[in-house]
């Protein structure tokens, strides 16, 4: 890589991202001078972490984008990281994979869900959560007191269509919007009260009902006063999942990290009106040379991109840029936040107990996870080692065939990067070009569509690139000399310079183009368990697809005998029911809810008929 000269990078604020050869990003970084930290890189090679030499020395360009200010800098950064999810940065685990519960304000009738995903306009949320038992259990006992509907909204239509609520409004978990069972400004009422409960006011709502509880009491409604009296129960118990954490009425975060060399425990609790209103937690690998200051920095953008903060922030270590930090997110709310270390006090030792969680979650990640990094580096340089390959073996994909008696053959490619999957870049193919069982052909025609792909969108500008823009390091086959042979050819016609190798699975022995004899790596070494674990990945995601396509065609084949069914309720069945299994364990009833009473007693027949 050429090291750009310091007159050519400005000395100025901004974000600076380094790219391999085959343009894709592997490093984004933000500085408050762009030159000086460049620069840096190209300086202090003998001061630098293993991780960032490799990075160094897998880069083959580096640009930068120049901004105003260093809060715009260090948004650039966190924008870039998310978009392009680069190999050597820590990459957060997002919110959007968290739990949250939801009320969707912009219906006509709200409806309370928990969710994940994409925040969506119009929607409020809470959150997030640890575990999304925990927020359904609480929104479970608070149905009672705040029975808003938490029905699809197919399945609010279907009973508003019908003039028949659900088994909810019969429990009293459901105030009947859909038969028109409360007013637009009762039923508002109630989706303010779940609101301000959830937003750490519970104690009002103690309160609210107990004032109804005794006036119905006085009127001699005993039946109701008691109802109200339930209410209270069940809204105490949801009290009691938000823990009280302080005296005062008060809004504030805490963030508290562990870790070691190479990876780092990350636990944020949400405290609304004193109590625990949400928390959630990750631990991430230290890909990048990050100190727990610069990590918590992280998290606290991260956390508020979409959520106004709190007035206070309170932290385990201080930011390195605390100040632009506090006054980005002073912007955000209005009005001053606050980013702290606590020193003293219930909130010190509230933070002593964060960072406890922290610490308990970094050890049940040991637990869980006996191949840590340095394990998994381990890994990738004993087979580069053992395969004689020319760079390590960062990123590779598998692929296999699944077919059962030459019907539904489909094609799998997984892929490992630094030796863990990379699932957003599995890929699934049906085989297109023949019919029967050919597992040589079918992967001949996997590999030639994938690297086809590549060559086509390798042509592309950068930013256009799509799924199959980057080659790997190593393409591993599942199977013997047969396989091997067929992906070799594939290659040599696309002119395509990549490493391959096959992986039988009888004796595990691995085959190399050109070698006479297949390689036996001794059991127990690096080397092996990685090849092994990524064979058995594409054989899975292969079987996985396989049967789904099976199924599908098992339910087809018998839902185009009965008469009556076409293309449209074949799949109004399949929406409503979900599988064949289901559709047959329905009584006739229920199949007529969905197709003709005719139409459903004689698909009930066909079902049921003696084989």
């Amino acid at each position: 890589m050429r090291r750009p000269q310091p007159s050519e990078v400005p000395d100025s604020p901004g974000s600076y991202q380094f790219r391999d050869r085959h343009g894709e990003i592997i490093y984004v970084g933000k500085a408050k001078s762009l030159r000086k930290r460049v620069s840096s890189y190209f300086t202090k090679s003998h001061g630098q972490t293993m991780k960032t030499r490799e990075m160094v020395e897998s880069a083959d360009s580096v640009e930068w984008i120049v901004t105003e200010t260093e809060v715009e800098a260090f948004l650039l950064e966190y924008a870039l990281i998310q978009k392009h999810q680069p190999r050597f940065n820590i990459r957060l685990r997002d919110d959007k994979s968290y739990p949250f519960l939801a009320l969707t304000r912009s219906e006509e009738w709200p409806a309370a869900r928990v969710v994940r995903g994409k925040r969506r306009k119009g929607t409020q949320f809470f959150g997030p959560f640890a575990h999304a038992y925990a927020i359904r259990n609480t929104l479970d006992l608070l149905l009672k007191t705040y029975p808003v509907r938490t029905c699809s909204n197919g399945k609010f239509k279907e009973h508003q269509s019908r003039g028949r609520p659900c088994l909810l409004y019969d429990i009293e978990k459901c105030a009947g919007p859909c038969i028109g069972a409360i007013e637009t400004d009762d039923y508002e009422d109630l989706l303010d009260g779940l609101a301000a409960f959830m937003s750490g006011d519970g104690g009002g709502a103690v309160a609210d009902l107990t004032e109804r509880m005794e006036a119905a009491s006085e009127d001699l409604q005993f039946e109701r006063a008691a109802r109200y009296r339930d209410r209270i129960r069940d809204v105490e118990k949801a009290l009691a999942r938000q823990e009280m954490v302080s005296d005062r009425k008060e809004d504030f975060d805490l963030v508290a990290v562990h870790d070691d060399e190479l990876e780092a425990s990350v636990q944020v609790l949400l405290v609304r009106k004193g109590r625990v209103t949400g928390r959630y937690g990750t631990v991430v690998e230290k890909v990048e040379e990050v100190d727990a200051a610069e990590l918590t920095q992280r998290v606290v953008v991260a956390r508020y991109q979409h959520e106004d903060p709190p007035k206070e922030v309170l932290v385990e270590h201080l930011p390195p840029d605390a100040d632009v930090v506090a006054g980005w997110l002073s912007e955000l709310r209005g009005s001053a936040v606050a980013v702290r270390v606590p020193q003293r006090g219930a909130k010190r030792r509230l933070m002593e107990t964060t960072h406890a969680n922290a610490s308990e979650a970094f050890a049940r990640h040991k637990l869980r996870h006996t191949s840590d990094p340095g394990q998994r580096a381990k890994a990738i340089q004993s087979l580069q080692d053992a395969l004689d390959l020319p760079e390590a073996p960062l990123r590779i994909e598998c692929y296999d065939i699944s077919t059962l008696q030459g019907r539904n053959t489909v094609g799998s490619m997984v892929v490992l990067e630094d030796g863990l999957p990379k699932r957003n870049q599995y890929r699934r193919f049906r085989i297109k070009s023949f019919d029967g069982q050919d597992d040589f052909a079918a992967m001949e025609e996997v590999l030639r569509r994938r690297f086809t792909a590549y060559l086509k969108e390798r042509e592309l500008p950068v930013e256009e690139r799509g799924r199959f823009a980057y080659p790997p390091a190593l393409v591993l086959i599942d199977g013997g000399a047969g396989q091997l042979g067929r992906a070799v050819k594939v290659l040599d016609e696309l002119e395509l310079d990549i490493p391959v190798a096959g992986l039988a699975k009888r004796m595990e022995e691995i085959y190399l183009p050109g070698a006479e004899e297949p390689l036996r790596i001794p059991h127990g070494e690096p080397a092996l368990h990685l090849l092994q674990r990524v064979r058995d990945e594409a054989h899975r995601f292969a079987i996985t697809y396989h049967r789904t396509l099976r199924g599908k065609k098992m339910v087809d084949s018998v839902l185009d005998e009965v008469p009556g069914i076409g293309p449209k309720r074949k799949k109004d069945l399949i929406r409503r029911f979900g599988s064949l299994k289901r559709i047959r364990a329905a009584t006739e009833e229920d199949l007529a809810e969905v197709v003709p009473e005719g139409v459903a007693s004689a698909l009930y027949a066909a079902l049921h008929e003696p084989a």
